[in-house]
């Protein structure tokens, strides 16, 4: 007998095999006598070698085999029970507890027949329906449960039963064969899994067993001592290499097929491993027998994997998405090498359409979508940045992950472009789009070094090292080998600009009108960050994405802000400060730049409103609230409201972008108020007086009405600071507490932004000037506002023209003399 110490060693048993044994060793006596002498079990075990036992019981060993199939046979019994007083919830029940049982009875005798014990419990469930269908009477005096029970049993019988028609009809022409008992040539093999019920103290350990089990456990491991060692493998793996692990040409297709439904159908049920159908699913890759076959199956591993993280707030674990995107790119390899196999989600392929090998040269249909997978994946990217600290180095480690996705998308927007689907190739290149439209020229030049510094270590590391490889092929080596045909480095143009016109191109062409304005978005905002303001209004006002934006999506309502806010901060940095003011405006008009921007969640947002405008009140006194399509009661609208800012907010954080898209809002701040300052100092000494900015109006308000103004911290007060100085015409310190600012070093064009800062400042000021001595002056000196406000005469006339054109001064002026206006 096989010794249990080298099987514990890492080995993880499942569940139910643990408690199984734990079962049997309860039953066996543990919890009686020897219970007090657990801690003395060897010693007593060899004192009492000879005695016999005290309760007059036998040794008992039971096979794991043996136990599956008395609690089989036990659960046909209670099925016999329940028929017997027509309880159909009972015999829902008992149902599915025998599916249950027969999936552990499969693993357990590694065999693909079925039980005849579950043929047996299968056709006297079918008979006693047909009765109970035929009985209308007594069908009309069930109880409402029981009568619910019985139409369920009938849909999953008659579903179940198409399974097994051969077996059923086999075992309806010959019922003596009866239930079947496990042979004992199996005793051998399953002497691991064998469960005492005896007290375990009764067993006695001797020293030759003991050497016994140690050769047989070495000459399972490592065979010929000069042979090597070999790593022996877990206990999940052995009942899929044991089927498996057999001459190639005795793995058929319909083993792998059918081994293939039984994994797929119970996925998502509960108590289904999630990784365990993952390492199933990745086992059959390797013994797939036609590349059909193996793509079918590629298919099921990526949604398992997807399926490893339900939660919708957290993250795919970082190596299963890799090994994803490794297994996308497989699914790319079989595609692009054989070009007969079609991939579709509309129509449902025949049964055997996968049985067709590689020599079939007429069409092959397998169901998936790949551009559903390549979403997914990019969401789940999306999510792990949202998730990591940005402040780690973990999130710059996730960032290098980057270059893997694009490569990704990159070709699989090649396959769909080789194939004709320009649709799908579109909305892939949104995707390519929604990673390069926010990255400046020195960014994606960075990106671009990325991808090759990982190209070059990964080969180098290949070279190097051979062990993962070994690790990878462990066990039954691949019937179908697939070799890397699709590029597994990203191509990037020298210029950002040339790749976004390539693929907004193909979305302006091929995309929906939600691509395409989204495309638009992403096309405008990367325009902005290459100071390319006018080809950026003129986008924009073609598209009048500004007239439609309320009625899309909020994703897309976000980006449309996140290009607004690059619009106006383009606009201030050519010295559009009208323009800028425009475009940053609405942004603050109700002070919730954070979450217009998806750049964080204001507390006090929930706290202002409650959600009494979207729930009811029943007669019961209940609270009724609808939140995205669910519906929710409490017993009073404080838990309510309490339970509806918790839900919002967990919705707006599931929005927010990671942290190295943000734009930085103290940046976004000082330029809409340094373009509100440089409008409206002017008109505060105006007679035409023209409010252009009322948060600008508010802010300068309140800092006026403080008793003691001290040293400038923040933003705001550097800005009411300069407004003070620029209103008394002094534009050197307006310039100098503007110019004190930290967030200037983040433009690249930093000192010609300050320059034009300046010269703006001294228009104004000029401006200011006017308005505010026009009535004590009837003519001023050019020459003096020459040298006052340090312009030079040519610029002092065209500044003096504008002003004229516009009538705030005269339209003559003589000499070196201005006349000004009369008030």
């Amino acid at each position: 007998m096989s010794s249990r110490f080298w099987s514990a060693q890492g080995d993880s048993d499942t569940e139910e095999e643990e408690s199984d044994y734990e079962d049997g060793v309860e039953r066996g006596g543990l919890a009686g006598e020897s219970a007090p002498h657990a801690g003395s079990t060897y010693l007593q075990a060899n004192a009492s070698d000879d005695s016999d036992d005290p309760d007059g019981q036998l040794r008992v060993v039971r096979s794991a085999k043996d136990k599956r199939f008395e609690e089989m046979s036990s659960t046909v019994d209670q099925m016999k029970n329940a028929m017997k007083i027509n309880d159909w919830v009972s015999l829902q029940e008992i149902f599915d507890k025998m599916n249950k049982q027969l999936e552990k009875v499969m693993r357990v005798t590694e065999s693909d027949k079925v039980p005849t014990l579950y043929i047996k419990g299968l056709v006297l469930l079918e008979d006693f329906l047909s009765q109970a269908l035929a009985n209308k009477d007594a069908k009309k005096k069930m109880s409402s449960s029981n009568a619910k029970a019985l139409n369920s049993m009938k849909q999953k019988l008659k579903k179940n039963d198409k399974q097994y028609e051969e077996e059923i009809n086999m075992y309806r022409e010959h019922p003596e064969s009866e239930e079947e008992e496990p042979s004992d040539d199996d005793t051998e093999e399953e002497a691991d899994d064998s469960e005492v019920e005896e007290d375990p103290s009764k067993i006695a350990i001797g020293s030759d067993s003991g050497e016994d089990d140690y050769k047989e456990d070495r000459d399972d491991i490592g065979g010929e001592v000069s042979g090597g060692w070999e790593k022996k493998m877990s206990k999940k793996d052995k009942p899929m290499d044991k089927r498996f692990m057999k001459d190639p040409s005795e793995i058929t297709w319909d083993t792998v097929n059918k081994k293939f439904k039984e994994i797929v159908a119970v996925r998502g049920r509960k108590g289904t491993g999630r990784l365990e159908q993952v390492e199933q699913l990745t086992f059959l890759t390797r013994v797939a027998k036609t590349p059909a076959q193996k793509l079918q199956i590629l298919f099921s591993l990526v949604s398992a994997q997807f399926d490893v993280n339900p939660s919708l707030s957290g993250h795919m674990p970082i190596n299963i998405w890799k090994k994803c995107a490794q297994n996308i790119l497989s699914i790319l390899d079989i595609l692009v090498q054989h070009s007969n196999i079609v991939v579709d989600d509309v129509v449902e392929p025949e049964g055997n359409e996968t049985q067709k090998g590689p020599d079939y040269m007429g069409k092959i249909q397998v169901w998936g979508n790949l551009v559903a997978f390549l979403e997914r994946i990019g969401v789940e990217f999306f999510k792990s940045l949202q998730c990591i600290d940005p402040h780690a180095r973990e999130y710059v480690e996730r960032l290098r992950d980057e270059p893997l996705f694009l490569v990704l998308a990159q070709n699989v927007q090649d396959y769909f472009e080789r194939v004709g689907d320009f649709k799908a190739a579109a909305k892939v290149a949104l995707r390519r789009v929604e990673l390069i439209y926010y990255k400046p020229q020195e960014v994606y030049d960075a990106m671009k070094n990325l991808a090759e510094q990982t190209e070059d270590t990964e080969n180098g590391e290949s070279e190097a090292s051979e062990e993962p490889r070994v690790e990878e092929s462990r066990g039954v080596p691949a019937f179908v080998v697939t070799p890397e045909v699709v590029s597994r480095k990203p191509t990037f143009p020298e210029n950002s600009r040339t790749l976004m016109d390539v693929l907004v191109s193909l979305i302006y062409n091929y995309g929906d009108e939600r691509t395409k304005a989204r495309a638009m978005l992403c096309d405008i905002y990367h325009h902005v960050i290459l100071d390319e303001f006018s080809t950026a209004r003129e986008l924009l006002l073609m598209s009048h994405l500004q007239d439609n934006v309320q009625h899309m999506d909020i994703s897309t309502q976000i980006l449309f802000n996140r290009a607004m806010a690059q619009l106006g901060l383009c606009a201030f940095r050519v010295g559009l400060i009208s323009e800028g003011h425009g475009c940053l405006s609405e942004l603050y008009l109700g002070g919730r730049v954070k979450e217009l921007l998806a750049q964080g969640v204001s507390q006090s947002r929930y706290h202002e409103k409650t959600p009494e405008q979207i729930v009811c009140k029943e007669r019961t006194g209940n609270v009724f609230i609808c939140i995205g399509g669910e519906g929710y009661r409490y017993k009073n609208m404080e838990s309510c409201q309490q339970f509806w800012r918790k839900s919002m907010e967990r919705i707006e954080r599931r929005r927010q972008m990671p942290y190295h898209m943000h734009i930085n809002l103290e940046l976004l701040e000082g330029v809409h108020l340094i373009c509100a300052m440089l409008q409206e100092v002017p008109n505060m000494h105006d007679v035409r007086r023209k409010v252009v900015s009322k948060t600008f109006q508010r802010l300068l308000e309140a800092s006026e009405r403080q008793t003691f103004t001290g040293r400038p911290e923040s933003v705001r007060d550097h800005v009411m600071a300069a407004t003070r100085a620029l209103s008394k015409g002094d534009f050197q310190k307006a310039f100098d507490v503007i110019k004190s600012l930290d967030f200037w070093k983040l433009l690249r064009n930093r000192e010609d932004v300050l320059e034009m800062v300046r010269a703006k400042m001294k228009e104004e000021a000029l401006r200011t000037y006017l308005f505010t001595y026009s009535s004590s002056y009837d003519t001023l000196s050019l020459d003096q506002l020459t040298k006052m406000f340090d312009l030079s005469e040519t610029l002092m006339e065209s500044l003096l023209l504008a002003f004229a054109l516009d009538g705030w001064v005269e339209q003559t002026y003589i000499g070196l003399t201005i006349i000004l206006p009369s008030c």
